[in-house]
């Protein structure tokens, strides 16, 4: 009878240290494997910049260090119940405490694995246009577009972007890449911009329409040839005439640009041309002598 009783209690002299090493020896495992994989999926991304991908490994370091620590010194304890109940009452704290700076990690993980946008890249952000200049741990850098100015040119003014509010915005990028399914082919740096032109009612629409198109053709054909997508009109009745809008593939960064060029080149054509002819607000006056 007391073999029977002091067996048990041998068994539970040594099962915190068991419990103890156990948990040690699984937490280990476990950030050896989760820290090579991350380690070389991160040495593929050739987009960031190696000294962010230290530091997040120096971070997922000490996080594994920290919880290897409490969770070593409970287990030691030898009870599961207060090794569960410590977890989650240290996953409560942890999350109220460290809410930010977890998310903006995690904001920044979702960055690097989903790359919604990449350095280069021209975003809209929290409704702030910019380029992507560097993306950190904490905060996204954007050179700013327009700002205080019409238009979408380089601002030169630096903004900084908190990661841990990317999870709550809707982000726009100007360059969206994979594979387009609608038109059966791979998804360039391209997007579609357009022109609008207001005409008189008394205007020849078959030679607008070829002023417009070789208007475009003449200052993107460079990128005519590379997108194989010819500029097009669309064209609407409005009170006083007809606008028609030129369509036409344009490089993001260079949009404001080339803009200016077609512009430039429509008010020479249009100029030269007496079949077409711009609509604008003026008033005009007929005045009939009455009959003496």
């Amino acid at each position: 009878m007391l073999e029977t009783i002091i067996e048990p209690v041998e068994h539970l002299k040594y099962q915190g240290p068991i419990m103890g090493v156990a948990t040690l020896v699984i937490l280990w495992i476990l950030y050896k494997l989760s820290s090579r994989g991350l380690s070389r999926y991160l040495a593929s991304r050739e987009d960031y910049k190696a000294e962010t991908i230290q530091q997040f490994l120096f971070v997922w370091r000490y996080i594994w260090l920290g919880l290897g620590a409490i969770f070593g010194v409970v287990s030691f304890s030898g009870s599961l119940a207060t090794l569960g109940i410590s977890a989650a009452f240290l996953g409560m704290v942890l999350g109220w405490s460290l809410q930010a700076p977890v998310t903006g990690i995690a904001a920044w993980l979702m960055i690097i694995l989903k790359q919604p946008f990449k350095i280069g890249d021209r975003v809209i952000i929290a409704g702030i246009i910019g380029d992507v200049v560097d993306i950190t741990l904490t905060h996204v850098l954007l050179n700013q577009v327009g700002g205080t100015i019409g238009g979408e040119e380089k601002s030169g003014r630096a903004v900084l972007i908190p990661n841990a509010t990317l999870f709550q915005q809707i982000i726009y990028n100007y360059t969206l890449e994979g594979f387009d399914q609608e038109e059966n082919q791979t998804s360039s740096s391209y997007i579609l911009d357009e022109v609008p032109v207001r005409l008189t009612f008394g205007s020849d629409y078959d030679e607008a329409e070829k002023i417009l198109i070789a208007a475009a053709a003449q200052v993107t054909g460079d990128i005519i040839r590379d997108s194989k997508q010819e500029p097009f009109v669309r064209a609407e009745l409005f009170e006083s005439g007809i606008l028609m809008r030129l369509r036409y593939q344009t490089l993001a960064k260079d949009r404001q640009r080339i803009t200016s060029d077609i512009v430039r080149v429509l008010i020479r054509e249009f100029g030269r041309n007496p079949k077409v002819e711009f609509c604008y607000p003026h008033l005009d006056i007929y005045h009939t002598p009455r009959n003496a």
